[in-house]
Protein backbone atom coordinates (compact mmCIF):
# COMPACT_ATOMS: atom_id res chain seq x y z
CA UNK A 1 0.00 0.00 0.00
CA UNK A 2 1.18 3.52 -0.68
CA UNK A 3 -0.10 7.05 -0.32
CA UNK A 4 1.79 10.02 -1.69
CA UNK A 5 1.98 12.23 1.37
CA UNK A 6 2.86 11.75 5.00
CA UNK A 7 0.05 13.99 6.26
CA UNK A 8 -3.28 12.95 7.73
CA UNK A 9 -5.23 13.86 4.58
CA UNK A 10 -4.26 10.67 2.75
CA UNK A 11 -4.83 7.24 4.20
CA UNK A 12 -4.30 3.67 3.06
CA UNK A 13 -7.69 2.56 4.46
CA UNK A 14 -9.27 2.01 1.02
CA UNK A 15 -6.31 -0.04 -0.17
CA UNK A 16 -6.17 -1.99 3.11
CA UNK A 17 -9.87 -2.88 2.91
CA UNK A 18 -9.58 -4.02 -0.73
CA UNK A 19 -6.48 -6.15 -0.06
CA UNK A 20 -7.99 -7.82 3.02
CA UNK A 21 -11.23 -8.46 1.09
CA UNK A 22 -9.12 -10.12 -1.64
CA UNK A 23 -7.73 -12.53 0.95
CA UNK A 24 -4.44 -10.89 1.93
CA UNK A 25 -3.50 -11.61 5.55
CA UNK A 26 -3.49 -8.25 7.41
CA UNK A 27 -0.21 -9.28 9.07
CA UNK A 28 1.41 -9.31 5.60
CA UNK A 29 0.51 -5.77 4.56
CA UNK A 30 3.32 -3.28 3.90
CA UNK A 31 2.86 0.46 3.72
CA UNK A 32 4.70 3.52 2.42
CA UNK A 33 3.77 7.17 2.86
CA UNK A 34 5.93 8.64 0.11
CA UNK A 35 5.79 9.71 -3.49
CA UNK A 36 5.94 6.82 -5.94
CA UNK A 37 8.84 8.63 -7.62
CA UNK A 38 11.07 8.07 -4.58
CA UNK A 39 13.58 5.25 -4.57
CA UNK A 40 13.84 4.98 -0.79
CA UNK A 41 10.55 3.30 0.07
CA UNK A 42 11.18 1.17 3.18
CA UNK A 43 7.77 -0.52 3.02
CA UNK A 44 8.40 -1.69 -0.55
CA UNK A 45 11.90 -2.92 0.32
CA UNK A 46 10.54 -4.78 3.34
CA UNK A 47 7.77 -6.33 1.25
CA UNK A 48 10.09 -7.48 -1.53
CA UNK A 49 12.52 -9.05 0.94
CA UNK A 50 9.61 -10.81 2.73
CA UNK A 51 8.36 -12.56 -0.42
CA UNK A 52 9.58 -16.04 -1.34
CA UNK A 53 9.11 -18.34 -4.30
CA UNK A 54 5.49 -19.42 -4.65
CA UNK A 55 4.10 -16.22 -3.06
CA UNK A 56 1.93 -13.66 -4.84
CA UNK A 57 2.43 -9.92 -4.42
CA UNK A 58 -0.99 -8.25 -4.43
CA UNK A 59 -1.47 -4.50 -4.91
CA UNK A 60 -4.63 -2.46 -5.03
CA UNK A 61 -3.54 -0.60 -8.17
CA UNK A 62 -0.45 -0.69 -10.42
CA UNK A 63 0.55 2.91 -9.70
CA UNK A 64 0.86 2.07 -5.99
CA UNK A 65 3.82 -0.20 -6.78
CA UNK A 66 6.07 1.51 -9.35
CA UNK A 67 7.04 5.10 -10.14
CA UNK A 68 6.97 4.55 -13.91
CA UNK A 69 6.19 1.84 -16.40
CA UNK A 70 9.85 0.76 -16.73
CA UNK A 71 10.26 0.74 -12.92
CA UNK A 72 7.06 -1.28 -12.52
CA UNK A 73 8.23 -3.78 -15.12
CA UNK A 74 11.62 -4.10 -13.40
CA UNK A 75 9.90 -4.95 -10.13
CA UNK A 76 7.51 -7.44 -11.72
CA UNK A 77 10.32 -9.06 -13.76
CA UNK A 78 12.36 -9.41 -10.55
CA UNK A 79 9.38 -11.05 -8.88
CA UNK A 80 8.91 -13.41 -11.78
CA UNK A 81 12.59 -14.36 -11.76
CA UNK A 82 12.20 -15.22 -8.07
CA UNK A 83 9.16 -17.43 -8.73
CA UNK A 84 6.78 -14.84 -7.26
CA UNK A 85 3.46 -14.06 -8.96
CA UNK A 86 1.94 -10.57 -9.19
CA UNK A 87 -1.66 -9.45 -8.94
CA UNK A 88 -3.23 -6.00 -9.26
CA UNK A 89 -6.84 -5.84 -8.05
CA UNK A 90 -8.00 -2.70 -9.91
CA UNK A 91 -6.53 -3.63 -13.30
CA UNK A 92 -7.42 -7.31 -12.95
CA UNK A 93 -3.85 -8.31 -13.75
CA UNK A 94 -2.71 -11.69 -12.40
CA UNK A 95 0.51 -13.19 -13.76
CA UNK A 96 -0.78 -16.64 -12.71
CA UNK A 97 -3.32 -16.46 -15.56
CA UNK A 98 -2.77 -16.38 -19.34
CA UNK A 99 -4.61 -13.04 -19.50
CA UNK A 100 -2.35 -11.51 -16.84
CA UNK A 101 0.75 -12.89 -18.52
CA UNK A 102 -0.37 -11.29 -21.81
CA UNK A 103 -0.91 -7.93 -20.07
CA UNK A 104 2.56 -8.17 -18.53
CA UNK A 105 4.12 -8.73 -21.97
CA UNK A 106 2.09 -5.87 -23.47
CA UNK A 107 3.32 -3.54 -20.73
CA UNK A 108 6.86 -4.73 -21.43
CA UNK A 109 6.48 -3.96 -25.13
CA UNK A 110 5.06 -0.51 -24.31
CA UNK A 111 7.98 0.25 -21.98
CA UNK A 112 10.46 -0.82 -24.65
CA UNK A 113 8.66 1.37 -27.19
CA UNK A 114 8.72 4.30 -24.73
CA UNK A 115 12.51 3.90 -24.24
CA UNK A 116 13.06 3.76 -28.02
CA UNK A 117 11.00 6.94 -28.55
CA UNK A 118 12.95 8.74 -25.84
CA UNK A 119 16.26 7.69 -27.38
CA UNK A 120 15.02 8.81 -30.83
CA UNK A 121 13.95 12.23 -29.48
CA UNK A 122 17.30 12.75 -27.77
CA UNK A 123 19.22 11.85 -30.93
CA UNK A 124 17.04 14.17 -33.03
CA UNK A 125 17.58 17.01 -30.54
CA UNK A 126 21.36 16.50 -30.59
CA UNK A 127 21.40 16.44 -34.40
CA UNK A 128 19.35 19.66 -34.55
CA UNK A 129 21.72 21.34 -32.09
CA UNK A 130 24.75 20.26 -34.16
CA UNK A 131 23.14 21.72 -37.31
CA UNK A 132 22.82 25.03 -35.44
CA UNK A 133 26.53 24.83 -34.59
CA UNK A 134 26.12 23.79 -30.96
CA UNK A 135 28.31 21.10 -29.51
CA UNK A 136 27.00 18.81 -26.83
CA UNK A 137 28.86 17.58 -23.82
CA UNK A 138 30.46 19.15 -20.85
CA UNK A 139 31.97 22.63 -21.31
CA UNK A 140 35.75 22.83 -21.52
CA UNK A 141 37.36 23.26 -18.10
CA UNK A 142 40.35 25.17 -19.41
CA UNK A 143 39.79 28.29 -21.46
CA UNK A 144 41.88 28.48 -24.67
CA UNK A 145 44.24 31.13 -23.24
CA UNK A 146 44.91 29.07 -20.12
CA UNK A 147 45.40 25.91 -22.21
CA UNK A 148 48.00 27.72 -24.35
CA UNK A 149 49.88 28.79 -21.20
CA UNK A 150 49.74 25.23 -19.83
CA UNK A 151 51.07 23.76 -23.09
CA UNK A 152 53.82 26.42 -23.21
CA UNK A 153 54.87 25.52 -19.67
CA UNK A 154 54.92 21.80 -20.53
CA UNK A 155 56.84 22.48 -23.75
CA UNK A 156 59.28 24.54 -21.66
CA UNK A 157 60.06 21.47 -19.54
CA UNK A 158 57.70 21.86 -16.58
CA UNK A 159 56.33 18.62 -15.14
CA UNK A 160 52.61 17.89 -15.23
CA UNK A 161 52.57 17.94 -11.43
CA UNK A 162 54.13 21.43 -11.38
CA UNK A 163 51.70 22.67 -14.02
CA UNK A 164 48.76 21.32 -12.01
CA UNK A 165 49.97 23.13 -8.87
CA UNK A 166 50.76 26.38 -10.69
CA UNK A 167 47.48 26.59 -12.63
CA UNK A 168 45.24 24.96 -10.00
CA UNK A 169 44.19 22.12 -12.28
CA UNK A 170 43.37 18.55 -11.28
CA UNK A 171 45.76 16.04 -12.87
CA UNK A 172 42.91 14.10 -14.50
CA UNK A 173 41.55 17.34 -16.00
CA UNK A 174 45.00 18.20 -17.38
CA UNK A 175 45.49 14.77 -18.93
CA UNK A 176 41.99 14.69 -20.47
CA UNK A 177 42.34 18.24 -21.84
CA UNK A 178 45.76 17.50 -23.36
CA UNK A 179 44.42 14.32 -24.93
CA UNK A 180 41.47 16.23 -26.47
CA UNK A 181 43.86 18.92 -27.72
CA UNK A 182 46.08 16.24 -29.31
CA UNK A 183 49.15 17.36 -27.35
CA UNK A 184 51.99 14.87 -27.14
CA UNK A 185 54.79 17.21 -26.10
CA UNK A 186 57.85 16.65 -23.96
CA UNK A 187 56.36 17.38 -20.47
CA UNK A 188 57.51 15.17 -17.61
CA UNK A 189 55.06 12.92 -15.79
Amino acid sequence: MRVSSDGDRQTTALQRDALVAAGVDPRHLFEDKASGARDDRPGLKQCLSFLTSGDTLVVWKLDRLGRSLPHLLDIITGLRDGGIAFKSLTEGMDTNTPHGELLFHLFGALAQYERALTRERVQAGLAAARRRGRRGGRPATLQPEKLEAVMAALNGGASKAAVCRTFGIARSTLIDTLKRAGWSGPGKA
